[in-house]
């Protein structure tokens, strides 16, 4: 009897904790004040317009970049190998398939635009109260991205990004969160046009033969600065969508109204 009791009250607890750790990733948190929000927001422009941390920042762009074509060329039925990270924040995703035909020419388009898609959800998140889903959900990401890595730098980039994260959501305060969340949001919303700016000005010089733009234009007979075009297009409404849901609604007070004798 005393037996089945303990196991039966284990069993509880275990059942517990498991529902008290959904009801805390799945739950919804009030949101932030303003300034808060408008703080990190100007935090995570400067990291874009200030050159020596947006070459530290940019790596979190390229996990996404790559990311992305690693996704879409599992989701079209190509077999994927690997990713690779290096240290100058390039990266290279190698999938083998058909070189062309759909699959190969989504998996081309995905690396640019999914950043400032990846930010447009964050912001969705964050505009319905799911600031612990939203860092979570980034968790889990990385951690599948981390499985395709195939090089030491990038193991260690996803590895440290993945301990920032998890720390935040872990012990942060709820304070913490919010601002960590935040900052991320904007970050991959202001950060998803500069790379296309620095694709273009590569492929004027002639230093990219290789980029995606062209080879998508190689795929498809359309021009690479039409794709080039696209890019930035998303970038920009991404941009637009995800700022009018992150920025907060300033409620001003209520004015007194003179009484009229």
């Amino acid at each position: 009897m005393l037996g089945i009791a303990t196991t039966t009250s284990e069993v509880d607890v275990d059942n517990a904790s498991i529902a008290d750790l959904w009801d805390r990733v799945t739950g919804t948190q009030p949101d932030p004040p303003w300034w808060l929000v408008a703080l990190v927001g100007l935090v995570a422009l400067a990291s874009v317009l200030h050159g020596p941390t947006w070459r530290v920042a940019r790596n979190t762009v390229t996990i996404a970049h790559e990311g992305g074509h690693a996704l879409i060329a599992l989701l079209t039925g190509r077999k994927l190998d690997g990713i690779k990270l290096h240290s100058d924040t390039s990266g290279v995703t190698v999938s083998r398939g058909k070189p062309h035909g759909p699959g190969m020419i989504f998996t081309a388009l995905a690396g640019y635009v999914t950043p400032p898609l990846l930010g447009l959800f964050f912001a969705l998140l964050l505009a319905g109260g799911r600031i612990t889903l939203m860092l979570w959900f980034s968790l889990a990401l990385l951690a599948a991205m981390l499985v395709m890595i195939r090089n030491a730098y990038g193991a260690l980039s996803v590895i440290a990004t993945g301990t920032i994260v998890f720390g935040v959501s872990w012990f942060g305060s709820t304070a913490v969160q919010a601002g960590f969340a935040y900052l991320a949001a904007w970050f991959l919303l202001l950060a998803a046009t500069r790379p296309v700016i620095e694709l273009q000005r590569m492929r004027a010089r002639q230093m990219a033969p290789s980029s995606d733009a062209d080879q998508l234009a190689h795929l498809t007979g359309v021009p690479g600065l039409a794709w080039v075009g696209l890019f930035g297009a998303t970038a920009l409404l991404a941009l637009l969508a995800g700022g009018a849901l992150l920025v907060p609604d300033i409620s001003l007070p209520d004015l007194p109204v003179p009484l009229v004798p």
